[in-house]
């Protein structure tokens, strides 16, 4: 499960060497004639973001089939792409009948049974890697939002079928548009060449207000209620250092090349603490320690009234960067290209290389960035040192099982010196 900075630098540059090449000088593909139908899963902001942003990127794509565990969210996503498609060129691409939107538990299978050649897999993070094995089973190319897992157990369950998928030749892109964004690769790639010499270490933040949340109405049971407000809960969205922060620390190992091999951190639940905001932290602290020994200091909270940061910074022997568009000291230089989308960019690639026959692959990477968020998490959860050899052989597990919209006890608030690394699956589904 481990990759070396040379090997993870290697394979970056390829792919990025490969999404540069003329499509005619791939192997056979998908002729651009050839339609490409998408099905989206699950139906909330980002999923309906998502599907507006992959109409966007792409001619030749269209909008066949939705599916959303509840069924108030789906129809208001179709009011949502009805009203979207009061313009032409999204109306065009917006082919949604009844027949194709389904609700419920099994609202993913649905979507899945039917021609979609690519589905975006956009529910609460807990159904990432169920919902990402039965798409790959499915024969079907996938976008997924970040993060992919809330535990170990879910995060292994993403790299084997992500690893089948590179088997099957099918592409897997994930939510993480800075992936995308040439000012980031440009600054990245310059970063590998040695434009700040060795670096040595980093500070990443994502510092905010609070988000959204529902009360609870009388027909919710607990677990309805629960997901309703899926960020709140470690078991649903793996807390706010993986929903939200997974973005900057995908950054961090983008830039060394590595993964971290263990970290220390402290954190908690300071301003939200009234049970609608369930049972995570609402700030972390946490200092990551990479293979060649830097030192990557992690920050992130939800707390409204404080000072916003979101960013990158890495120091190095003759410099630093953003990583975004600047580099300061021997060689100072600053990205003057004309600014792109970076959300709509993730999708424009993911289809071009379905087309071009060389399916993108971002599994396991994200995969890897989810596990060092969880990594922190558990360092600031526990109160312990916490190497990855420990995170990934303690096959934490949990998510609730058996699914069923029932009862669901809400865990505890995790407490430094008394949390457990290796904690089991919650019962009561």
């Amino acid at each position: 499960m481990s990759t070396s900075r040379r090997d993870f630098v290697v394979a970056s540059s390829a792919a990025l060497a490969a999404a540069a090449l003329p499509r005619r000088a791939f192997g056979i593909g998908r002729p651009d004639a050839d339609p490409i139908r998408i099905g989206v899963i699950g139906c909330g902001g980002r999923g309906t973001g998502a599907v507006r942003n992959a109409l966007a990127a792409s001619e030749n794509v269209s909008l066949v089939a939705i599916g959303d565990l509840f069924a108030d969210h789906l129809a208001a996503a179709r009011a949502n792409f009805e009203k979207a498609a009061e313009n032409p060129d999204f109306a065009a691409k917006y082919q949604v009948t009844d027949e194709r939107c389904f609700t419920g538990l099994d609202a993913y299978r649905q979507v899945l049974a039917t021609d979609v050649d690519l589905v975006i897999l956009a529910t609460p993070p807990v159904f990432r890697a169920e919902h990402l094995a039965a798409a790959i089973a499915a024969g079907k190319h996938v976008f997924m939002e970040k993060p992919v897992a809330v535990d170990v157990a879910t995060a292994l369950q993403v790299i084997a079928a992500s690893d089948e998928a590179s088997r099957r030749g099918l592409a897997i892109v994930a939510g993480t548009q800075r992936r995308h964004d040439p000012r980031y690769v440009e600054t990245i790639r310059r970063l590998h060449d040695g434009a700040i010499g060795d670096i040595v270490t980093g500070q990443v933040y994502w510092n905010q207000g609070g988000l959204w949340s529902h009360q609870r109405k009388p027909e919710w049971s607990d677990a309805e209620f629960q997901l309703r407000n899926w960020l709140y809960y470690t078991w649903a969205s793996g807390d706010h250092i993986v929903e939200q922060h997974v973005h900057n620390l995908d950054v961090a190992n983008w830039v060394l090349g590595a993964h971290p091999v263990r970290a220390l951190g402290a954190g908690g639940r300071q301003t939200r603490t009234d049970p609608l905001y369930g049972q995570i932290f609402d700030h972390f602290a946490v200092e990551y320690e990479y293979p060649d020994g830097q030192r990557i200091f992690s920050m992130c909270r939800q707390q409204d009234g404080t000072a916003s940061r979101v960013g990158e910074r890495f120091q190095g022997t003759r410099g630093m960067s953003n990583a975004y568009d600047t580099i300061e000291g021997a060689t100072s230089w600053k990205h003057e290209k004309v600014q792109v989308d970076p959300y709509v960019e993730e999708h424009r690639d993911l289809v071009a290389s379905i087309r071009a026959g060389t399916p993108l692959n971002e599994g396991r990477r994200i995969a890897e960035s989810t596990l060092t968020a969880i990594l922190g998490r558990e360092a600031c959860y526990t109160g312990q040192v916490v190497s990855w050899d420990e995170l990934v052989g303690s096959a934490m597990s949990i998510v609730p099982t058996p699914f069923a919209l029932g009862p669901l006890e809400v865990p505890p608030v995790p407490t430094p010196g008394e949390t457990r690394l290796d904690r089991g699956v919650i019962e009561g589904w």
